[in-house]
């Protein structure tokens, strides 16, 4: 593996962690907030970064290159409606994506088909989590963010109804 390569993954593993993080502290918000939904779906979330960034570790040191964990910022803690939350998940997986875009490009000067392959379940993956944070947002746009819609979807979310995501594609 090209040092190139190597650094880039290394220093997208930090973003992999960093949504573990946030994803992790939105739950806490959420639990705090009564939103007992939402406080699974982030959890559900936090596990898969955390797949998502051994992935990483793993395809490093199967290529015997030593991963590099990172210093982590601490994420936000409260938020003034879940809409801000929400927000922020989109925000977060889009930064992840266009990393992701940025390391296959890193991967393909470097012609490292290993990585490459790799990365194409990242794309296929952060298509999805995209596809599911913005229809998330929507269902919340038609929910409200008090009273019975937002405590309808609340409850769509406990019973692992995420809008937009599919459990059969490949991030699942």
């Amino acid at each position: 593996m090209k040092p190139e390569v190597r650094d880039a993954i290394n220093a997208h593993l930090k973003l992999e962690l960093d949504a573990w993080y946030k994803y992790s502290a939105m739950a806490l918000w959420f639990e705090e907030a009564d939103l007992p939904g939402f406080a699974s779906f982030a959890k559900t979330q936090a596990a898969e970064e955390m797949q998502h960034a051994y992935r990483f570790i793993e395809h490093l040191q199967d290529r015997d290159q030593s991963p590099v964990l990172p210093a982590l910022a601490q994420p936000a803690a409260t938020y003034d409606s879940p809409r801000e939350a929400l927000d922020a998940v989109l925000k977060s997986e889009q930064t992840v994506s266009e990393s992701i875009r940025q390391l296959y490009a890193v991967a393909d000067k470097a012609n490292d088909q290993a990585a490459r392959i790799m990365l194409e379940w990242f794309i296929n993956e952060q298509v999805e989590e995209e596809n599911m944070a913005r229809s998330l947002l929507g269902r919340l746009r038609l929910a409200g963010e008090v009273g019975a819609g937002l405590m309808l979807l609340d409850q769509e979310l406990g019973a692992g109804n995420i809008p937009g995501h599919n459990p059969d594609a490949a991030g699942a």
